[in-house]
């Protein structure tokens, strides 16, 4: 069955078809320009969120930042303070507060080190125990302010005869106690002797009347095998016995524990 002469016709009318590339130098040889395809529009930069009011919590955090900061600062300079009287009171407990020398437990904590020193490197020294011989009279006829004197210008004597090195302390009463390094035993005893001399020769005025102090010192030798307490017995042991002498009583026999 044939086709209605209509179709072919109409199909005949529209004239065959053409690439796109060749109607596009059609339309330029007729003086048209193409049509442009839409340009693609630049990316949108994303936009920035709206910027917040300050709030009335701005304002309070602005005034408590610096608050905790000064309370921050306040803290840390009394924690220095009371850094500093500790180390004050600690000093304090290791000095005797009327000759300001090491008392008894500063003394024996010098004396610790010491030894421990010289166990380590091979080092040697002496300990020197020293008792003023007529403190008590003088305090019973003077008064304590009398024998404080006595104390003070003993104490200022052993200082100045001691090396910056030596250590000098007050164990209590009328007892004194000397670390030197480096010493025999003949100049360790030498010393002492010397120690008992410039104290002999000290002479006071109390009341009108001359009174003079005298002092005992015994010595006891330290090393790579000394035990401090150890030490410490055997110098006061020696110094009683030297006290004895001193009073030309007999040798007296001591029993250690």
């Amino acid at each position: 069955m044939k086709k209605p002469k209509r179709a072919s016709a109409a199909k005949a009318k529209k004239g065959p078809k053409i690439g796109a590339g060749r109607s596009k130098v059609a339309l330029k040889r007729q003086g048209k320009s193409p049509a442009k395809s839409p340009a693609k529009s630049p990316a949108r930069r994303p936009s920035r969120p709206p910027r917040r009011e300050a709030s009335a919590d701005d304002g309070a955090k602005a005034t408590i930042k610096p608050a905790i900061n000064a309370t921050i600062r306040d803290l840390r300079s009394k924690l220095k303070g009371a850094l500093r009287r500790v180390a004050e009171l600690e000093a304090a407990a290791d000095t005797d507060f009327l000759l300001e020398i090491p008392n008894r437990r500063g003394f024996e904590r010098e004396l610790a080190r010491a030894v421990a020193y010289m166990k380590r490197y091979s080092a040697s020294g002496a300990l020197i125990v020293l008792d003023v011989d007529r403190l008590k009279p003088i305090n019973d006829s003077f008064g304590h302010a009398a024998g404080d004197e006595v104390l003070k210008a003993i104490a200022t004597t052993l200082t100045r005869q001691i090396r910056a090195s030596d250590v000098v302390g007050r164990l209590g009463g009328d007892e004194f106690a000397l670390l030197l390094w480096n010493l025999s035993e003949t100049d360790a005893r030498a010393k002492a002797a010397a120690f008992e001399q410039a104290i002999d020769e000290l002479s006071f005025v109390f009341r009108g009347q001359h009174v003079s102090a005298g002092a005992s010192a015994g010595v006891a030798l330290l090393g790579v095998q000394s035990d401090a307490a150890r030490a410490l017995e055997e110098a006061d042991a020696a110094m009683y016995v030297r006290k004895a002498h001193r009073r030309h009583e007999p040798r007296i026999r001591l029993v250690s524990s």
